[in-house]
């Protein structure tokens, strides 16, 4: 029970001392909110990154033409052996007839001229979808080495080129994120310890008195975690908002169809818990370790 009257009484007293210390407070909540909203930012622009990465890296895929000779016995076993094959995922069969028909669609040029052929000129094909981008010339070159295979094709050169600029943009991404985080923390554990400093008599006349540790360190945890939450207030309204805004105005896509942004709902709540997370562990840490350790409580 007195455990519990501890809990409650530091409770209340952190409540009361937030608005109490206002100018303080106001200090330590602009610190988290500011900071805050930037750590939104990088999240949402880091997710939609890599979220555009993953969608453009399952459109790459291996074609893979076959000898005009082949006969159907080859082309089923040949099914049967490329799905053998530990990087691919899925086979699927596209016919000379139906490149002729996609192509004759795709421009009027290839229509008129496929029109004058009397025999259709075009191979029978698979189209490969692999696990793993970056194994795609292996699968390219193991496949290239079946007898009624004429080439395996995925874009020779410019596929790594792609490759490899995502993954440098996935992993600036995530270090601006861990970045932001850190300067997050660091900026409002040094604004708590202001404001803990600024009460250090306060908490010199609560140890004269006899006041344990555990009392005197509890309502400055609580205090840390109330200003973290409501420092990521305006944060979660900007994230929420101000995504479902941009979204809207940008019909979905960031410059091309091919770059569709995440949808908004379920993503910006997410979001929007990661930052009341951050904000109040990084209070409550802040605080607990500005009266252990700086005032050596």
């Amino acid at each position: 029970m007195r455990a519990i009257r501890v809990f409650l009484r530091s409770f209340n007293e952190a409540f009361k001392s937030v608005f109490r210390n206002f100018s303080l407070s106001i200090a330590s909540v602009t610190c988290t909110t500011i900071t805050l909203i930037l750590v939104s930012i990088a999240i949402l622009f880091s997710y939609n990154v890599n979220n555009v990465t993953k969608k453009l890296e399952n459109e790459l895929t291996i074609i893979v033409y076959l000898e005009k000779d082949a006969s159907k016995e080859q082309t089923e076993a040949l099914e049967g052996r490329i799905l053998n094959i530990k990087n691919v995922e899925e086979v699927k069969f596209k016919s000379k007839d139906e490149w002729k028909f996609e192509m004759q669609n795709y421009s009027t040029t290839l229509n008129t001229t496929l029109s004058y052929l009397e025999e259709n000129p075009l191979l029978d094909s698979y189209i490969v979808k692999v696990k793993n981008v970056r194994d795609l010339r292996k699968t390219s070159e193991k496949i290239q080495k079946e007898e009624i295979v004429r080439t395996a094709e995925y874009g020779e050169g410019m596929v790594e080129q792609i490759i490899s600029i995502f993954d440098i943009v996935e992993k600036v991404t995530v270090v601006i994120v861990i970045a932001l985080v850190l300067v997050t923390a660091f900026l409002i554990n040094n604004t708590i310890k202001l404001t803990i400093f600024s009460r250090r008599s306060e908490i010199e006349i609560m140890r004269l008195v006899g006041t344990s540790n555990y009392a005197i360190k509890l309502p400055f945890i609580f205090e840390g975690l109330f200003l973290g939450i409501i420092g990521s207030i305006i944060p979660i309204i900007v994230t929420i908002y101000g995504y479902i805004i941009a979204y809207t105005r940008l019909d979905g896509h960031l410059f091309s169809n091919m770059l569709s942004l995440v949808k908004p709902f379920s993503f910006v709540l997410y979001v929007s818990l990661i930052l009341v997370i951050i904000g109040s562990v990084v209070g409550i840490f802040g605080s607990y370790k500005a009266v252990r350790k700086y005032l050596k409580v």
